[in-house]
């Protein structure tokens, strides 16, 4: 975790002391377990809550125990013997490291999920204010790049609005994937536990129990999480390349909001650059790629190994620490975005009513023409005004094949800007439902 894309409340998941609080509250949680089916004394249960329920765990002597036992879970159990005294020789009956560490992971990612989902639905907040704002705001529409036919913002934002509106279902689903628990023992049998002890377990820290484990739980379950986080930051990307083109100088449609005393450049005073949206690129690119080892940490050896192990010790905070920084950036990219409806107009009518070229085309073959002569018509006027050599609408009154087929008025007709927009209500309602 990067200090400078990082955020208290999700860095806090994943702190040592949050991570040793968990581990302790599943050990203890499966003490009760057992003290109710009989296998450890109930009163050896209540002590171990007792001792240690409100401890702060001792990070730099866990630390220390681990550099010479080599095993971090041996390391806390050691260091929560401490603290509890010989009660603790009831702990982590019949379980398994892994049984700690994957419920603990689990219980980190379904937290950080719950976050990400508040954090998306702020995004999601700031789309709709805007895009009702902007609902009938004329652009051009840009296929390659090149002005094709008009849009509104409106419309732009109701685009991003319905992306992440499946972005939060796939999160929502993300979070049901990963949320389960496992306390099966060794290569996952349940032959010195009792399934029993996994269903309280589960119940108590708010997840499943997983249906079959080995000795781990099944890591297609966290390869579906990254996955996730990594479409996520592809849609954050998606819309921030939108913006870094509408700031362009020779666009100039949109541009990220410019603070008092802000400065864009070192060397030259008048720069304003994209500076969020090229950083939101960035951060999109790493979440991304801590989804490919989730991946690989599917195919583990056997009943288990560890080669997830270390890769998880990174992804797990670094990539959604990374999109909770990078979707609250995008949230407040978007409620202070400055939008400029006057150049929006200006680049539509820059290239002289070529943008309406479809409408002529279906307009003529709708009065008798073939589809392949009224392309070729309308085409032939069309490129001389794209050299800049002509008005399209006063070349197409004077093209008299043209004329066959379309009087003036008809013509003049074709080039009615709002004609582009008589189904955004639809749209908007498909996107916002009645609201």
């Amino acid at each position: 975790m990067i200090p400078r894309y990082t955020r208290p409340e999700m860095a806090s998941i994943w702190e040592p002391q949050t991570r040793f609080k968990i581990w302790f509250e599943i050990e203890a949680h499966a003490a009760n377990a057992l003290a109710e089916l009989g296998t450890i004394p109930k009163e050896a249960a209540k002590t171990i809550w007792a001792k240690a329920k409100n401890a702060t765990f001792d990070v730099a002597r866990i630390d220390e125990i681990e550099r010479e036992t080599k095993h971090d879970v041996i390391a806390f159990l050691t260091h929560l013997a401490e603290i509890v005294g010989p009660e603790a020789r009831f702990v982590h009956q019949g379980m398994t490291s892994s049984d700690v560490l994957d419920t603990c992971f689990n219980v980190q990612l379904t937290r950080a999920a719950d976050l990400l989902i508040a954090d998306v639905d702020k995004v999601l907040a700031a789309l709709k204010k805007r895009a009702f704002e902007h609902k009938m705001t004329p652009t051009i529409g840009r296929s390659h790049g090149i002005h094709a036919e008009p849009v509104t913002f409106g419309l732009k934002l109701a685009f991003a609005y319905a992306e992440f509106t499946r972005a939060r279902e796939r999160l929502v689903a993300a979070r049901k994937e990963v949320a389960t628990c496992a306390i099966s023992g060794a290569v996952g049998t349940f032959a010195q536990i009792d399934p029993r002890v996994e269903a309280h377990v589960a119940r108590a820290m708010g997840l499943a129990p997983e249906p079959i484990s080995t000795q781990v739980i099944p890591r297609d379950r966290h390869a579906m999480y990254f996955a996730t986080l990594g479409v996520i930051a592809s849609s954050v990307e998606r819309l921030s390349i939108e913006i870094r083109h509408l700031q362009r100088t020779e666009v100039l449609e949109a541009e990220e909001f410019f603070s008092e005393g802000q400065k864009g450049s070192s060397a030259m005073p008048h720069k304003r650059n994209p500076v969020l949206s090229e950083n939101l690129t960035g951060l999109s690119r790493m979440v991304r790629a801590y989804a490919m080892p989730a991946m690989e940490n599917v195919a583990l050896w056997h009943e288990r190994d560890i080669s997830h192990s270390s890769a998880e010790r990174m992804i797990g905070p670094d990539a959604t620490v990374t999109l909770d920084f990078a979707l609250m950036r995008l949230a407040g990219l978007i409620e202070k975005l400055l939008i400029y409806p006057a150049n929006m107009q200006k680049n539509l009518d820059r290239l002289g009513g070529l943008v309406h070229s479809q409408r002529l085309l279906i307009a003529l073959t709708q009065k008798g023409a073939s589809r392949e002569d009224a392309y070729k018509y309308v085409q032939r006027n069309a490129m001389p005004v794209w050299r800049g050599e002509g008005d399209f609408q006063t070349l197409l009154k004077k093209d008299p094949d043209v004329k066959k087929h379309l009087s003036d008025a008809e013509i003049e007709e074709q080039f009615d800007l709002g004609y582009h927009f008589k189904h955004v209500d639809t749209i908007f309602k498909r996107v916002f439902g009645e609201s």
